[in-house]
Protein backbone atom coordinates (compact mmCIF):
# COMPACT_ATOMS: atom_id res chain seq x y z
CA UNK A 1 0.00 0.00 0.00
CA UNK A 2 1.33 3.49 -0.49
CA UNK A 3 2.85 5.35 2.33
CA UNK A 4 0.13 7.67 4.04
CA UNK A 5 1.94 10.46 6.08
CA UNK A 6 0.24 11.43 9.54
CA UNK A 7 -1.15 14.74 8.37
CA UNK A 8 -2.34 13.70 5.81
CA UNK A 9 -4.18 10.81 7.45
CA UNK A 10 -5.73 13.18 9.84
CA UNK A 11 -7.43 15.14 6.70
CA UNK A 12 -8.78 12.34 5.43
CA UNK A 13 -10.35 10.85 8.82
CA UNK A 14 -11.70 14.60 9.07
CA UNK A 15 -13.45 14.08 5.77
CA UNK A 16 -15.13 10.96 6.37
CA UNK A 17 -16.03 11.91 9.81
CA UNK A 18 -18.06 14.95 8.82
CA UNK A 19 -20.26 13.26 6.00
CA UNK A 20 -22.44 11.29 8.37
CA UNK A 21 -22.76 14.84 9.96
CA UNK A 22 -25.03 15.87 6.76
CA UNK A 23 -22.21 17.72 5.25
CA UNK A 24 -22.65 17.25 1.01
CA UNK A 25 -20.66 15.73 -0.61
CA UNK A 26 -19.21 18.78 -2.89
CA UNK A 27 -18.96 21.20 -0.41
CA UNK A 28 -16.45 18.72 1.47
CA UNK A 29 -14.57 17.46 -1.57
CA UNK A 30 -14.13 21.38 -2.50
CA UNK A 31 -13.05 21.93 1.13
CA UNK A 32 -10.43 18.83 1.23
CA UNK A 33 -9.56 19.59 -2.46
CA UNK A 34 -5.93 19.44 -2.65
CA UNK A 35 -5.77 16.44 0.31
CA UNK A 36 -7.40 14.79 -2.17
CA UNK A 37 -5.57 14.99 -4.67
CA UNK A 38 -3.21 11.90 -5.38
CA UNK A 39 -5.81 9.81 -2.83
CA UNK A 40 -5.64 5.87 -3.64
CA UNK A 41 -8.07 2.93 -3.17
CA UNK A 42 -5.67 2.09 -0.44
CA UNK A 43 -5.37 5.06 1.02
CA UNK A 44 -8.68 4.89 1.49
CA UNK A 45 -8.64 1.06 2.86
CA UNK A 46 -6.19 1.87 5.31
CA UNK A 47 -7.93 4.72 6.85
CA UNK A 48 -11.37 3.45 6.97
CA UNK A 49 -10.05 0.07 8.30
CA UNK A 50 -8.38 2.37 11.62
CA UNK A 51 -11.70 4.21 12.10
CA UNK A 52 -13.35 0.80 12.61
CA UNK A 53 -10.72 -0.07 15.09
CA UNK A 54 -11.18 3.39 16.94
CA UNK A 55 -14.61 2.31 17.54
CA UNK A 56 -16.63 3.62 14.16
CA UNK A 57 -19.02 0.68 13.72
CA UNK A 58 -18.92 -1.40 11.11
CA UNK A 59 -22.49 -0.66 9.83
CA UNK A 60 -22.12 3.02 10.16
CA UNK A 61 -18.50 2.95 7.70
CA UNK A 62 -20.86 0.74 4.70
CA UNK A 63 -23.09 3.58 4.79
CA UNK A 64 -21.10 6.02 4.31
CA UNK A 65 -19.88 3.90 1.93
CA UNK A 66 -21.93 5.35 -1.38
CA UNK A 67 -21.15 9.34 0.04
CA UNK A 68 -17.59 8.42 -0.01
CA UNK A 69 -17.46 7.65 -3.67
CA UNK A 70 -19.36 11.29 -4.46
CA UNK A 71 -16.50 12.28 -2.63
CA UNK A 72 -13.60 10.32 -3.75
CA UNK A 73 -15.36 8.72 -7.19
CA UNK A 74 -13.05 11.24 -9.37
CA UNK A 75 -9.90 10.32 -7.92
CA UNK A 76 -10.54 6.35 -8.10
CA UNK A 77 -12.02 6.59 -11.61
CA UNK A 78 -8.04 8.07 -12.37
CA UNK A 79 -6.53 4.49 -11.68
CA UNK A 80 -5.47 2.51 -14.29
CA UNK A 81 -5.92 -1.09 -13.95
CA UNK A 82 -3.25 -3.19 -16.07
CA UNK A 83 -4.46 -6.83 -15.69
CA UNK A 84 -3.91 -9.53 -18.31
CA UNK A 85 -6.53 -11.46 -19.80
CA UNK A 86 -7.17 -14.95 -17.39
CA UNK A 87 -6.32 -12.84 -14.68
CA UNK A 88 -8.84 -13.94 -11.47
CA UNK A 89 -9.22 -9.82 -11.64
CA UNK A 90 -9.98 -9.32 -15.05
CA UNK A 91 -12.58 -11.84 -15.20
CA UNK A 92 -14.24 -10.35 -12.32
CA UNK A 93 -14.57 -7.17 -13.92
CA UNK A 94 -15.48 -8.50 -16.98
CA UNK A 95 -18.47 -10.30 -15.17
CA UNK A 96 -19.14 -7.06 -13.39
CA UNK A 97 -19.47 -5.04 -17.13
CA UNK A 98 -22.00 -7.68 -18.27
CA UNK A 99 -24.11 -7.56 -15.56
CA UNK A 100 -24.17 -4.32 -15.79
CA UNK A 101 -25.57 -4.24 -19.04
CA UNK A 102 -27.99 -6.73 -18.08
CA UNK A 103 -29.48 -4.20 -14.92
CA UNK A 104 -29.61 -1.34 -17.56
CA UNK A 105 -31.11 -3.57 -19.96
CA UNK A 106 -33.91 -4.84 -17.64
CA UNK A 107 -34.62 -0.97 -16.88
CA UNK A 108 -35.64 -0.84 -20.29
CA UNK A 109 -37.90 -4.08 -20.78
CA UNK A 110 -39.42 -3.33 -17.28
CA UNK A 111 -39.77 0.22 -18.97
CA UNK A 112 -41.74 -1.41 -22.17
CA UNK A 113 -43.61 -3.74 -19.71
CA UNK A 114 -45.04 -0.98 -17.86
CA UNK A 115 -46.49 0.70 -20.87
CA UNK A 116 -48.06 -2.39 -21.73
CA UNK A 117 -52.20 -2.58 -21.09
CA UNK A 118 -51.72 -6.70 -21.62
CA UNK A 119 -48.72 -9.60 -21.45
CA UNK A 120 -49.61 -10.33 -25.04
CA UNK A 121 -47.75 -7.70 -26.46
CA UNK A 122 -44.91 -7.98 -24.56
CA UNK A 123 -44.33 -11.81 -24.78
CA UNK A 124 -40.58 -11.19 -26.49
CA UNK A 125 -39.69 -8.48 -23.21
CA UNK A 126 -40.76 -11.47 -20.58
CA UNK A 127 -38.51 -13.94 -22.18
CA UNK A 128 -35.78 -11.21 -21.87
CA UNK A 129 -36.96 -10.61 -18.65
CA UNK A 130 -36.54 -14.01 -17.52
CA UNK A 131 -33.12 -14.38 -19.38
CA UNK A 132 -31.65 -12.05 -17.22
CA UNK A 133 -33.30 -13.25 -14.58
CA UNK A 134 -31.97 -16.47 -14.80
CA UNK A 135 -28.27 -14.96 -15.69
CA UNK A 136 -28.69 -13.08 -12.47
CA UNK A 137 -29.69 -16.25 -10.42
CA UNK A 138 -26.40 -17.36 -12.09
CA UNK A 139 -24.22 -14.88 -10.85
CA UNK A 140 -24.21 -16.61 -7.45
CA UNK A 141 -20.26 -18.41 -8.46
CA UNK A 142 -18.82 -14.84 -9.03
CA UNK A 143 -19.67 -13.65 -5.49
CA UNK A 144 -18.66 -17.30 -4.02
CA UNK A 145 -15.62 -16.95 -5.66
CA UNK A 146 -14.87 -13.20 -3.70
CA UNK A 147 -15.67 -14.71 -0.54
CA UNK A 148 -14.22 -17.54 -0.44
CA UNK A 149 -11.03 -16.93 -2.46
CA UNK A 150 -10.40 -13.63 -3.29
CA UNK A 151 -11.68 -11.62 0.16
CA UNK A 152 -9.32 -14.25 2.45
CA UNK A 153 -6.44 -14.18 0.55
CA UNK A 154 -6.57 -10.38 1.17
CA UNK A 155 -7.26 -10.90 4.78
CA UNK A 156 -4.31 -12.39 4.92
CA UNK A 157 -2.43 -9.12 4.10
CA UNK A 158 -4.51 -7.07 6.64
CA UNK A 159 -7.30 -5.78 4.22
CA UNK A 160 -10.22 -6.90 6.06
CA UNK A 161 -12.88 -4.18 6.38
CA UNK A 162 -13.13 -3.68 2.59
CA UNK A 163 -14.31 -7.44 2.18
CA UNK A 164 -16.59 -7.35 5.09
CA UNK A 165 -18.53 -4.88 3.68
CA UNK A 166 -18.58 -6.39 0.10
CA UNK A 167 -19.77 -9.76 1.71
CA UNK A 168 -22.63 -7.55 3.49
CA UNK A 169 -23.43 -5.86 0.10
CA UNK A 170 -23.78 -9.50 -1.52
CA UNK A 171 -26.22 -10.52 0.94
CA UNK A 172 -28.27 -7.94 -0.17
CA UNK A 173 -27.67 -8.53 -3.74
CA UNK A 174 -28.65 -12.17 -3.39
CA UNK A 175 -31.80 -10.66 -1.35
CA UNK A 176 -32.57 -8.57 -4.25
CA UNK A 177 -32.42 -10.96 -6.71
CA UNK A 178 -34.69 -13.64 -4.97
CA UNK A 179 -37.08 -10.95 -4.57
CA UNK A 180 -37.11 -10.27 -8.45
CA UNK A 181 -37.11 -14.41 -9.19
CA UNK A 182 -39.72 -15.11 -7.25
CA UNK A 183 -41.75 -12.11 -9.02
CA UNK A 184 -40.50 -13.41 -12.59
CA UNK A 185 -41.32 -16.77 -11.90
CA UNK A 186 -44.75 -15.86 -10.94
CA UNK A 187 -46.06 -13.13 -13.49
CA UNK A 188 -49.08 -15.40 -15.16
CA UNK A 189 -49.85 -16.13 -11.00
CA UNK A 190 -51.78 -12.42 -10.66
CA UNK A 191 -53.14 -10.14 -12.61
CA UNK A 192 -50.82 -7.82 -15.60
CA UNK A 193 -51.22 -4.79 -13.43
CA UNK A 194 -50.49 -6.33 -10.26
CA UNK A 195 -47.66 -8.11 -12.07
CA UNK A 196 -45.95 -4.60 -13.35
CA UNK A 197 -46.40 -2.93 -9.67
CA UNK A 198 -44.54 -5.60 -8.34
CA UNK A 199 -41.62 -6.15 -11.10
CA UNK A 200 -40.93 -2.52 -10.74
CA UNK A 201 -40.34 -2.29 -6.61
CA UNK A 202 -38.63 -5.86 -7.68
CA UNK A 203 -36.29 -3.83 -9.95
CA UNK A 204 -35.43 -1.05 -8.13
CA UNK A 205 -33.33 -2.28 -5.63
CA UNK A 206 -30.94 -4.61 -8.00
CA UNK A 207 -30.70 -1.97 -10.51
CA UNK A 208 -29.46 0.81 -7.76
CA UNK A 209 -26.82 -1.58 -5.80
CA UNK A 210 -24.83 -3.54 -8.60
CA UNK A 211 -23.39 -0.06 -10.29
CA UNK A 212 -22.67 1.08 -6.63
CA UNK A 213 -21.11 -2.13 -5.56
CA UNK A 214 -19.55 -3.04 -8.70
CA UNK A 215 -17.56 0.64 -8.94
CA UNK A 216 -16.29 -0.07 -5.53
CA UNK A 217 -14.90 -3.32 -5.96
CA UNK A 218 -13.55 -2.07 -9.33
CA UNK A 219 -12.15 1.07 -7.92
CA UNK A 220 -11.06 0.28 -4.11
CA UNK A 221 -11.22 -3.24 -3.22
CA UNK A 222 -9.33 -4.61 -6.69
CA UNK A 223 -6.58 -2.31 -6.98
CA UNK A 224 -5.38 -2.40 -3.26
CA UNK A 225 -5.85 -6.56 -3.91
CA UNK A 226 -3.41 -5.92 -6.42
CA UNK A 227 -0.93 -4.22 -4.70
CA UNK A 228 -1.29 -6.85 -1.22
CA UNK A 229 -1.35 -10.28 -3.61
CA UNK A 230 1.41 -11.96 -4.89
CA UNK A 231 2.02 -13.00 -8.17
CA UNK A 232 2.23 -17.01 -6.41
CA UNK A 233 -1.09 -16.27 -4.94
CA UNK A 234 -3.04 -15.05 -7.67
CA UNK A 235 -1.88 -18.09 -9.62
CA UNK A 236 -3.48 -19.99 -6.46
CA UNK A 237 -6.50 -17.51 -6.39
CA UNK A 238 -6.92 -18.97 -10.55
CA UNK A 239 -7.04 -22.24 -9.41
CA UNK A 240 -9.37 -21.88 -7.07
CA UNK A 241 -11.52 -19.80 -8.83
CA UNK A 242 -11.81 -22.64 -11.75
CA UNK A 243 -12.55 -25.06 -9.12
CA UNK A 244 -15.47 -23.14 -7.96
CA UNK A 245 -16.09 -22.33 -11.69
CA UNK A 246 -17.77 -19.79 -13.42
CA UNK A 247 -21.17 -17.98 -14.42
CA UNK A 248 -23.27 -19.39 -17.59
CA UNK A 249 -22.29 -15.88 -19.18
CA UNK A 250 -18.72 -15.40 -18.51
CA UNK A 251 -16.86 -15.29 -21.99
CA UNK A 252 -14.24 -18.34 -22.50
CA UNK A 253 -12.03 -15.49 -23.43
CA UNK A 254 -11.47 -13.96 -20.55
CA UNK A 255 -10.64 -17.97 -18.97
CA UNK A 256 -7.45 -18.10 -20.88
CA UNK A 257 -4.51 -18.31 -19.00
CA UNK A 258 -0.62 -18.79 -19.02
CA UNK A 259 0.69 -21.89 -18.34
CA UNK A 260 2.65 -21.60 -14.77
CA UNK A 261 3.84 -24.17 -12.65
CA UNK A 262 2.51 -25.75 -10.38
CA UNK A 263 2.90 -23.92 -6.79
CA UNK A 264 4.77 -25.89 -4.36
CA UNK A 265 3.25 -25.71 -1.24
CA UNK A 266 5.44 -24.43 1.26
CA UNK A 267 6.33 -27.40 3.87
CA UNK A 268 3.96 -27.52 6.72
CA UNK A 269 5.10 -27.03 10.04
CA UNK A 270 7.20 -29.70 12.03
CA UNK A 271 4.67 -32.48 13.19
CA UNK A 272 2.12 -30.99 10.98
CA UNK A 273 0.84 -33.25 8.25
CA UNK A 274 0.31 -31.42 4.87
CA UNK A 275 -2.78 -31.57 3.02
CA UNK A 276 -4.44 -30.46 -0.39
CA UNK A 277 -6.11 -27.83 1.19
CA UNK A 278 -4.28 -27.39 4.46
CA UNK A 279 -2.33 -28.60 7.52
CA UNK A 280 -3.19 -30.37 10.52
CA UNK A 281 -1.29 -31.53 13.89
CA UNK A 282 -1.76 -34.86 14.82
CA UNK A 283 -3.92 -33.67 17.65
CA UNK A 284 -6.07 -31.78 15.36
CA UNK A 285 -6.76 -34.44 13.27
CA UNK A 286 -8.06 -36.68 16.29
CA UNK A 287 -9.76 -34.08 17.92
CA UNK A 288 -12.03 -33.28 14.60
CA UNK A 289 -12.45 -36.88 13.87
CA UNK A 290 -13.16 -37.88 17.41
CA UNK A 291 -15.82 -34.36 17.72
CA UNK A 292 -17.96 -35.46 14.72
CA UNK A 293 -21.69 -36.65 15.85
CA UNK A 294 -21.01 -39.69 13.64
CA UNK A 295 -19.31 -43.40 13.96
CA UNK A 296 -16.70 -43.27 11.28
CA UNK A 297 -14.38 -46.57 11.02
CA UNK A 298 -11.61 -47.27 8.30
CA UNK A 299 -10.95 -50.59 6.32
CA UNK A 300 -8.23 -50.63 4.33
CA UNK A 301 -7.52 -52.14 0.78
CA UNK A 302 -6.71 -55.31 2.21
CA UNK A 303 -9.98 -55.47 3.99
CA UNK A 304 -8.57 -55.27 7.79
CA UNK A 305 -9.61 -52.38 10.69
CA UNK A 306 -7.27 -49.84 10.37
CA UNK A 307 -9.00 -47.15 12.43
CA UNK A 308 -11.87 -45.83 14.26
CA UNK A 309 -12.93 -42.80 16.00
CA UNK A 310 -14.15 -42.36 19.27
CA UNK A 311 -17.01 -40.08 19.03
CA UNK A 312 -18.67 -38.88 22.38
CA UNK A 313 -22.15 -41.58 22.13
CA UNK A 314 -20.64 -44.24 20.03
CA UNK A 315 -23.44 -46.71 18.10
CA UNK A 316 -21.62 -49.55 18.08
CA UNK A 317 -19.04 -50.64 20.48
CA UNK A 318 -16.10 -50.36 18.91
CA UNK A 319 -12.64 -51.25 20.80
CA UNK A 320 -8.69 -51.69 20.05
CA UNK A 321 -9.10 -55.06 19.86
CA UNK A 322 -10.64 -55.05 16.30
CA UNK A 323 -7.83 -53.33 14.92
CA UNK A 324 -6.15 -55.69 12.05
CA UNK A 325 -9.53 -57.91 11.85
CA UNK A 326 -10.96 -58.82 8.46
CA UNK A 327 -14.10 -56.73 8.40
CA UNK A 328 -15.91 -59.73 7.38
CA UNK A 329 -15.28 -60.89 10.78
CA UNK A 330 -16.93 -58.29 11.97
CA UNK A 331 -20.27 -59.00 10.88
CA UNK A 332 -22.62 -61.84 11.28
CA UNK A 333 -21.87 -64.79 9.13
CA UNK A 334 -25.31 -64.60 7.60
CA UNK A 335 -23.94 -61.39 6.29
CA UNK A 336 -20.49 -62.57 4.89
CA UNK A 337 -21.46 -62.47 0.93
CA UNK A 338 -23.51 -59.11 1.19
CA UNK A 339 -20.00 -57.63 2.67
CA UNK A 340 -17.95 -59.60 0.17
CA UNK A 341 -20.23 -58.35 -2.31
CA UNK A 342 -19.86 -54.55 -1.10
CA UNK A 343 -16.75 -54.66 -0.94
CA UNK A 344 -16.12 -56.16 -4.39
CA UNK A 345 -18.13 -53.13 -6.28
CA UNK A 346 -16.32 -51.09 -4.24
CA UNK A 347 -12.61 -52.55 -5.59
CA UNK A 348 -13.63 -53.32 -9.23
CA UNK A 349 -15.49 -49.77 -9.44
CA UNK A 350 -18.90 -50.28 -10.29
CA UNK A 351 -20.36 -48.33 -6.99
CA UNK A 352 -18.84 -45.68 -4.55
CA UNK A 353 -21.41 -46.07 -1.86
CA UNK A 354 -24.13 -48.13 -0.15
CA UNK A 355 -26.62 -47.46 2.66
CA UNK A 356 -28.52 -49.16 5.18
CA UNK A 357 -31.08 -47.94 8.15
CA UNK A 358 -32.23 -50.08 11.10
CA UNK A 359 -34.50 -49.19 14.10
CA UNK A 360 -32.15 -49.99 17.33
CA UNK A 361 -33.59 -49.32 20.58
CA UNK A 362 -36.21 -47.31 18.84
CA UNK A 363 -33.68 -44.91 17.22
CA UNK A 364 -33.12 -44.68 13.48
CA UNK A 365 -29.86 -45.62 12.69
CA UNK A 366 -28.08 -44.91 8.78
CA UNK A 367 -24.97 -47.12 8.17
CA UNK A 368 -23.76 -45.72 5.36
CA UNK A 369 -20.31 -47.01 3.51
CA UNK A 370 -18.21 -44.84 1.11
CA UNK A 371 -15.40 -46.27 -1.44
CA UNK A 372 -12.20 -44.58 -0.39
CA UNK A 373 -10.01 -43.50 -3.57
CA UNK A 374 -6.59 -42.00 -4.02
CA UNK A 375 -4.63 -41.04 -6.91
CA UNK A 376 -6.13 -41.91 -10.56
CA UNK A 377 -9.27 -43.62 -8.74
CA UNK A 378 -6.75 -46.42 -6.77
CA UNK A 379 -8.73 -48.22 -4.20
CA UNK A 380 -7.36 -47.58 -0.40
CA UNK A 381 -10.01 -49.17 1.19
CA UNK A 382 -13.96 -48.75 2.80
CA UNK A 383 -14.90 -46.26 5.17
CA UNK A 384 -18.66 -46.83 7.49
CA UNK A 385 -20.23 -43.85 8.40
CA UNK A 386 -23.06 -44.66 11.37
CA UNK A 387 -25.91 -41.60 12.24
CA UNK A 388 -28.22 -41.92 14.32
CA UNK A 389 -31.15 -40.05 12.35
CA UNK A 390 -33.88 -39.67 15.13
CA UNK A 391 -33.41 -36.16 16.44
CA UNK A 392 -32.55 -34.97 12.97
CA UNK A 393 -35.90 -36.08 11.53
CA UNK A 394 -37.25 -33.97 14.07
CA UNK A 395 -36.49 -31.01 12.68
CA UNK A 396 -38.83 -28.11 10.79
CA UNK A 397 -38.73 -24.53 9.94
CA UNK A 398 -35.44 -23.50 10.10
CA UNK A 399 -32.57 -21.72 12.92
CA UNK A 400 -30.37 -19.51 11.46
CA UNK A 401 -27.46 -18.50 12.72
CA UNK A 402 -28.58 -15.15 14.18
CA UNK A 403 -31.16 -17.13 16.28
CA UNK A 404 -27.87 -18.37 18.00
CA UNK A 405 -28.23 -17.96 22.15
CA UNK A 406 -25.77 -18.82 24.43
Amino acid sequence: MNTLNEAKKKMLKEIIKQLPGGAPPEEVKEKFKQVLKGISSEDIIKVEQELVTEGMPREELQKLCDVHLAVFGEQLQEQELHIPIGHPISILIEEHRILLEHAERLKTIVGMIEEACDSVYVGDALAELQHIVRDFQDSEKHYLREENVLFPTMEKHGITEPPAIMWTEHNEIRENKRKLHEVVEKWNKTTFDNFKRQLTEATKPICSILPNHFFKENNILFPAALQAITIEEWEEIRREFDEIGYCCFTPPSVLVKKQTKQKIDSCAPEGDLQFETGTLSKEEIEGILDSLPIDVSFVDKNDKVKYFNKAEKRIFVRTKAVIGRKVQLCHPQKSFHIVNKIVEAFKTGKKDSAEFWIIMNNRLIHIRYFAVRGNKEKYLGTMEVTQDLTDIKKIEGQKRLLDWKE
